[in-house]
Order: C-alpha cells, then sequence, then structure tokens
C-alpha cells in the first residue's frame, strides 16, 4: 500500500516538490529559485521552459532525499501527485514542438492595461463581472492571451488552426507530465474567460477577447485523475489526480470546508479565501467571486477572495533593490531595531493596487518622511504594509459575506516573522493562528491528489490532520489601532493616478 502522497508547487518565485505522510506530515522537500524577467517597466515574465526544468529537478531532488533518509524505497511508495500553481500567469506554446512561443505573462505584469482600458469603456470596469465574478485588470490571463495573440507574428493564425495552445501554469506542468491538455475549474476561474455558473469558457467573452475555443483547455474538477506521469521523466507511471489554483490549495489545505471559514496566505503577494458555500457570492465590495475547489463529481465549491499583489516581494525588493537586508529573513530583525515605524507608511503599488481598490493606475510610495526615519523604519513599515493591506480585504470580506470573523488561518513563508504576525493580530483585532504545516498550499494540492485515488476517504480525515502551532492575541490599545489605520487609509489614496 503506498505511504505518501507528493505536490508540485509551482510557485512566482520558485518551484518545490513535496511528499507528505497519511497525517499530513512533510517526509522530503526540494525547491528551486527561478528567473524573474523584467524587460520595461511594469513588464513581468518568466521562461516557461526553465520552470518545466525546475519541475524535473526539484521531482528528483525530493526523492532523492526520501529515499536517502530511508523513507522512499520505490516509486510506487507514492500514490499520487497534485499540482498547485501561480495562478493567471499565461503560457502558449506550440502544440507540436512543446516550446512557447513566448515567455510566460506573469500574473503581477501590467502590460494589459491598454486592453482592459478598452474593454471598460463599454460596461467599465465590471462589464464582464457578473459572469466571470473578476473586474477587468491586468491581472488575469484572459487579456494576457489577446496580448500575445495580437503582438507575437504568427500565433493567432496558428491558434485558430488548433496549433498552438494556452494554459496558466497548471496546464503547462501537466501537458508535460502527462501529454493532456487540462485545467482545473479554480485555474479556469482566473482567467476572465469562465463563467462561474457554467463552470465552462463562456463564447461571448472569447468572441469579445479574440480567443479561440481550440486553444483552451479542457476543464476539469480539482481532484480526479488527468493521467500518468510519461516516460523518461521522475516518477513515470503516476498519476497526476490534483490541480489547485496556490490561493484555493492553501484554502483546501488549511481545511476550510464549511462556509466562513476564511485563512490568508502570505507568500509573494497576499491572499485571503473565504469559503461561501455552494452558490457564488457576488462582491459589492472590491473583492473577486471565484471557485474555491471542487472535489470529483460532487458540487463546486465557491469562495470570496482578497487579492494583494505585493506581500513577501516587498521584503525581496528590500533585499534587491535597496540592499539594506542580505536576505529575506533579516528583514524582522532590522525591524525590530525600532518601536515602530517613526509615522511612515510604504504602500507597495509597484502593480497597482488589488483588492479592494482595482486601481492599476497606482504605484508605490513611502509617505511621512522625515530625517528621523532610518533603515529600521523602512523595514518595519514594509511589514506593516502587509498587515493593513490585509485588514481592508478583510473589512470588504465582512462586508459581502455578513460574516464577523473570529479567528485567522494563516500559512505561507511569511508566517514565521513573529513582528509581522503579531501586528497583524493588533491591526486586525482578531487571534491569528499559524497551522503546524505552514506550507498548506503544497498540502492542499496533495490532499486533493490522494482523495482522487482514495489514500484519504473523506474531509474528517483532513480535518484530523489540522493542528495549531501558534496563536497571537491583540494587544494594541483600540484608539491607537484605530489612528494607525486611518493613516494607512489616507496614504494609499496619495498613490492612485500616477499613471495616465
Amino acid at each position: 500500500m503506498p505511504k505518501y502522497v507528493a505536490a508540485i508547487d509551482q510557485g512566482t518565485t520558485s518551484t518545490r516538490f513535496m511528499i507528505f505522510d497519511h497525517a499530513g506530515n512533510v517526509v522530503a522537500v526540494d525547491q528551486k529559485e527561478h528567473q524573474q524577467i523584467f524587460p520595461k517597466p511594469g513588464w513581468v515574465e518568466h521562461d516557461a521552459l526553465e520552470i518545466w526544468t525546475r519541475v524535473q529537478e526539484v521531482m528528483a531532488g525530493a526523492l532523492r532525499k526520501a529515499v536517502d533518509s530511508e523513507q522512499l524505497t520505490v516509486d510506487s511508495d507514492i500514490a499520487a501527485i497534485g499540482i498547485t500553481n501561480q495562478r493567471e500567469t499565461a503560457v502558449v506554446w506550440d502544440k507540436s514542438t512543446g516550446k512557447p512561443v513566448y515567455n510566460a505573462i506573469v500574473w503581477q505584469d501590467t502590460r494589459t492595461d491598454i486592453i482592459c482600458n478598452e474593454l471598460a469603456k463599454d460596461g467599465g470596469q465590471d462589464r464582464l463581472r457578473a459572469k466571470t465574478g473578476l473586474p477587468l485588470a491586468t491581472y488575469f490571463s484572459g487579456p494576457k492571451i489577446k496580448w500575445i495573440l495580437d503582438h507575437v507574428d504568427g500565433v493567432r493564425a496558428k491558434a485558430e488552426k488548433g496549433e498552438v495552445l494556452f494554459g496558466t501554469i497548471d496546464s503547462w506542468i501537466i501537458w508535460n507530465l502527462t501529454g493532456a491538455h487540462v485545467t482545473d475549474v479554480t485555474n479556469a476561474s482566473r482567467t476572465l474567460l469562465m463563467n462561474l455558473n457554467t463552470l465552462d469558457w463562456d463564447d461571448e467573452i472569447l468572441q469579445l477577447l479574440g480567443i479561440p475555443r481550440a486553444m483552451l483547455p479542457e476543464i476539469k474538477s480539482s481532484s480526479e485523475v488527468y493521467g500518468q506521469v510519461g516516460g523518461g521523466l521522475p516518477m513515470q507511471g503516476m498519476p497526476v489526480a490534483g490541480d489547485l489554483g496556490d490561493q484555493q490549495a492553501a484554502l483546501f489545505g488549511q481545511t476550510c470546508y464549511s462556509a466562513g471559514e476564511a485563512k490568508n496566505t502570505y507568500g509573494t503577494g497576499c491572499f485571503m479565501l473565504m469559503n461561501t458555500g455552494e452558490s457564488p457570492v457576488p462582491s459589492k465590495a472590491g473583492l473577486l467571486t471565484t471557485l474555491g475547489y471542487k472535489i470529483g463529481d460532487q458540487k463546486a465549491v465557491y469562495a470570496l477572495e482578497g487579492s494583494i499583489a505585493i506581500a513577501g516581494a516587498l521584503v525581496q525588493w528590500l533585499r534587491d533593490n535597496l540592499g539594506i537586508i542580505e536576505k529575506s529573513t533579516d528583514v524582522e530583525t532590522l525591524a525590530a531595531t525600532v518601536e515602530d515605524s517613526g509615522g511612515i507608511y510604504f504602500v507597495p503599488a509597484f502593480s497597482g493596487l488589488y483588492a479592494p481598490y482595482w486601481k492599476y493606475d497606482a504605484r508605490g510610495a513611502i509617505l511621512g518622511m522625515t530625517r528621523y526615519v532610518n533603515k529600521g523604519h523602512i523595514a518595519r513599515a514594509a511589514l506593516e504594509a502587509t498587515a493593513y493591506q490585509t485588514c481592508e480585504v478583510l473589512d470588504a470580506m465582512e462586508a459581502d459575506s455578513g460574516v464577523k470573523l473570529t479567528a485567522l488561518k494563516v500559512d505561507g513563508g511569511m508566517v514565521f516573522n513573529e513582528l509581522l504576525m503579531q501586528f497583524q493580530s493588533d491591526i486586525l483585532n482578531v487571534p491569528v493562528v499559524r497551522p503546524k504545516v505552514a506550507e498548506t498550499t503544497a498540502l492542499g494540492a496533495a490532499y486533493a491528489a490522494g482523495l482522487a485515488v482514495g489514500f484519504w476517504k473523506d474531509y474528517d480525515e483532513l480535518r484530523a490532520n489540522w493542528g495549531k502551532d501558534k496563536e497571537w492575541t491583540p494587544k494594541l490599545d483600540a484608539k491607537l489601532r484605530e489612528g494607525l489605520y486611518s493613516g494607512w487609509k489616507k496614504a494609499v489614496t496619495r498613490t492612485f493616478g500616477w499613471v495616465e
């Protein structure tokens, strides 16, 4: 009998392969970064072939570690593989050669602002929201596909003939692993092309954007066998059986299976999702209505999402662009050299502002500067920015859902930053809870794959795996909290309208 389930976690800055046991514990992990490509201001690209190479490397690396530690003896000890991925990043590749026709255009990329503005001239930014749950924004995949079709020679003609394929990163990986051209409902719901109610591509929207249906993957559930790993690859013959966009995977891994349960993931960006049950909840407060997950033949489960573009990426910016820290983990030490942010606010609108504003003409700013301010204050303001943005999203989520959150489950790389987690609890005025397995994105994909092949039998088994590692409770005076948050709101408005 297989003892483990594995997951490929393909993120914005790195790729991981993780192996989990039945209790949800990590048995082995391997991780590698990939290059970030910035051809022009506002443009962000990845080399999809490099990502595929990293996938193969980390699969082999984690397997080797599991064998070396005597946890694993043969590949058949692993029941299935799940996939989770950076979501809106778009890849278009040649069906016969398997080569991308252009670099992957990353979710943070803003080059499609002209396309979005043109579409918004008739019906405004919410023109497609009733069908898709999404505003017109550069964030989503559909406009990125249109940009590639319009700007890369010969691609549109090939697309009409079905000779090129589109996929978000999950589709790209599954196609390379198995030859199947598929995606799941969660990733499809982030394209601006899928109808939330039919769970199929919407022909009217495809016509509006000029995207041939022939290039799109088949939309599947988040938990079923899509195919087997092909010859010459690590884990040949293994079923690939789970597929969830990264934030939905974290929701699933955090066992938020009941309506009203929510989680926040702190990664490159920051993403809060709340399970809203089997019906989509339209947002009036600037959130996204999206798919939460769909397990096999069961009904789809929907979610409200608040998306923040820049969270951990701001720490990387302090490291790589300003050089005030040597490694990302140094930010907490530097921020702890001061008692507060010195009256400054850091609004990291590097790719515009996402929820709840959806202002892609906004740009980053540090406000309230005096000569008193030093690099410790800048580091602290950078961490506080993530907490403030999360607070704005939670306000919107409570307004839309009518549910008052009593505690926030958190996951992702930044949740080991104690200073940030305490400030997050302070500014939200609710407890913040970190689980024993903080990397719940990969765990959620593993859970979906394991359910598909019978490794786990139901949600109760998965809930039993969840355990609390640490909890932070609010300690901030109410008047001070209100003053700080009011200052943040004022700072955010100063970043609007920088891009004409």
